[in-house]
């Protein structure tokens, strides 16, 4: 990526762990909360490095930055998760350049997630994108380069069908609920978390159940009044959790613990109960399975649509792909500007530097001299040579290098990355 003038570092690198190779629970230990990432960020800036991103989701966490070693990253997942070197070597993945872009765009678009055209993710990367800005590590490249994926998600989302249907764990586990259960309307619901999921579960639940009898319990009660309010809803207190999972028909945890918070103690064996896990790492304990009248579905299960739904969407992968070629190409195109945008610009520096000599001079020697009019007529003049300029070096056909270096030879310009 050097010879591109987009960062100091040799390569851009993804490094991540996802649903492909690695199940819940060891996405689980590489999971990256908020304060978690802000951390990383911070000693990733620390260390040197410039450009930094990092998303986390239930199906995925991944780095997207420049460094000269991608081990550097990996030491940072590690130091700031529970991972450890040699659990990420086994079920993670290292992609370098060209491969990684590509993939940064396949994820973006919907193509990578777990459910195929699920776009959640795309959020997921705004906010990760923002954060980073925040902590002024987002360079020139990073920045077109997202934007370049939010637009290939926006029109792959808007110009194909593939997000037809359910297009989210939390959509899935209500259609689930609905596809498994009779009267589903009479049932006893009880939401456990009220994060992202949980909240999004909820909506789902009102908008396609019909069921007035929801509950919702958070650790932070505060946060669950405040979804019960919107939709009408049951608010209990933490400390009410047993009483109410042992009256409760179907069970959804969304929480946010890194160890589980239901155990088999908290339920009551001899009333039939379907429980529904969409926690990161797993909340529900191993256990439970084996009870007598529970039900247990993790959202790896519940994440796998019926292959005719499946099926369909596949159908449009192709369209999905030919948007992301169409918006690469144009990235494509401004990367490509970046190998010789610095000696654009060291030429326009030096013929300002020739602009003011000469005004300076011609001021000197005529006293009825127009300085102004005469550095706007020169700086029209250094705009349409140096626009020039760039045009021969975009349609170089691969002689840009001994173009660029001629420039350099006969203005004696000195250039250096951004």
């Amino acid at each position: 990526m050097q010879k591109y003038n987009v960062s100091k570092h040799k390569n851009f690198y993804v490094i991540g762990i996802s649903y492909q190779k690695a199940d819940a629970e060891t996405r689980g230990k590489f999971n990256l909360n908020i304060d978690q990432r802000k951390a990383l960020l911070d000693k990733a800036k620390s260390i040197g490095l410039t450009s930094v991103v990092t998303s986390s989701t239930c199906n995925r966490t991944e780095i997207y930055a420049f460094a000269d070693e991608a081990e550097v990253l990996i030491d940072l997942l590690c130091e700031f998760s529970i991972g450890d070197q040699t659990t990420f070597l086994e079920s993670g993945y290292i992609l370098e350049n060209e491969v990684a872009i590509n993939h940064m765009f396949r994820v973006g678009g919907g193509l990578d997630s777990q459910i195929l055209g699920d776009f959640e993710i795309i959020s997921q990367i705004k906010s990760a994108f923002t954060l980073s800005k925040k902590k002024g590590m987002i360079n020139h490249f990073m920045e077109r380069l997202v934007n370049s994926v939010i637009q290939a998600s926006r029109r792959i989302k808007n110009e194909t069908k593939i997000s037809s249907g359910a297009t989210s764990v939390s959509f899935a586990s209500v259609q689930y609920i609905l596809d498994h259960t009779t009267h589903v309307s009479d049932k006893k619901i009880l939401l456990f978390g009220t994060g992202k999921i949980g909240r999004n579960t909820c909506e789902n639940l009102v908008k396609h159940t019909s069921n007035k009898n929801i509950t919702l319990i958070n650790r932070t009660k505060d946060k669950a009044e405040e979804i019960a309010g919107k939709f009408n809803l049951i608010v209990k207190d933490f400390s009410e959790l047993q009483s109410e999972i042992r009256s409760t028909d179907i069970l959804i945890v969304a929480t946010g613990a890194q160890t589980p918070t239901i155990t088999k103690e908290l339920i009551y064996p001899k009333k039939e109960l379907l429980v529904l896990d969409l926690s990161i790492p797993k909340n529900v304990a191993e256990d439970v399975e084996g009870m007598t009248n529970v039900k247990l579905l993790h959202l790896d299960h519940l994440s796998q649509l019926t292959d005719e739904t499946l099926s369909k969407r596949r159908a449009f992968i192709p369209d999905a792909e030919a948007i992301i070629e169409d918006v690469k190409i144009e990235f494509d195109e401004w990367l490509d500007t970046r190998k010789f945008a610095p000696t654009i610009k060291a030429l326009k520096e030096k013929f300002k530097i020739f602009q003011d000599e000469e005004l300076d001079y011609q001021s000197k020697k005529n006293s009825q001299f127009d300085k102004e009019q005469a550095e706007l007529i020169s700086d029209r003049v250094i705009h349409k040579i140096t626009r020039s300029f760039a045009s021969h070096l975009r349609s170089a056909n691969g002689s840009t290098e001994d173009s660029i270096a001629l420039l350099k030879k006969v203005f004696e310009l000195e250039t250096e990355s951004d």
